[in-house]
């Protein structure tokens, strides 16, 4: 089984008093794998996310300093799921399709940018999962992030959390 913490749209910038939540923290603590969908800002928030586990992340719009460090788009698998990640996946309509073109063979869709929590089907059994922010919640009535659970290939849970 494995525990993984998915965030996107941190927004911490150097030497901003801004931090994660510590429901963020705490989830932390018992993640085999960190996901980030972009922007990130910093590396230090990077560096900080591989403290508790390995870290994979996207490039998003705000991440200038992270240029040539991280990739705009990432395919990779945990125990077989088949996960890609992009920051912005596009306006609402029509996403699933997009999706399932851009990433054919992916299971799960991890993206970030709108700030809009996302956990729903795409087409074909492919799942497509936004976070949220934990930190910058703009219009949406809560701060979030991402929990996922992945065994023997399959992914089990998958929940939006409120902090």
């Amino acid at each position: 089984m494995t525990e993984i913490v998915v965030l996107a749209d941190t927004h911490i910038r150097p030497h901003s008093t801004r931090r994660l939540p510590p429901a963020v923290y705490a989830a932390l603590e018992r993640a085999d794998l960190v996901l980030h969908a972009g922007d990130v800002v910093t590396g230090e928030v990077l560096e900080e996310l591989a403290t508790f586990a390995p870290t994979h992340a996207v490039l998003g719009n705000n991440d200038a300093e992270l240029a040539g460090r991280l990739p705009e788009q990432r395919c990779f698998t945990v125990e077989g799921l088949r996960i890609a990640m992009i920051h912005d996946s596009g306006p609402s309509t029509g996403r699933p399709a997009r999706l399932r073109r851009r990433f054919p063979t992916a299971d799960l869709v991890v993206f970030g940018h709108s700030h809009i929590p996302v956990d729903a089907p795409g087409l074909d059994g492919q799942r497509l999962f936004n976070p949220g922010s934990p930190t910058e919640r703009r219009r949406q009535p809560d701060h979030t992030f991402g929990r996922l659970r992945v065994d023997g290939g399959r992914l089990v849970e998958h929940r939006i959390v409120v902090v």
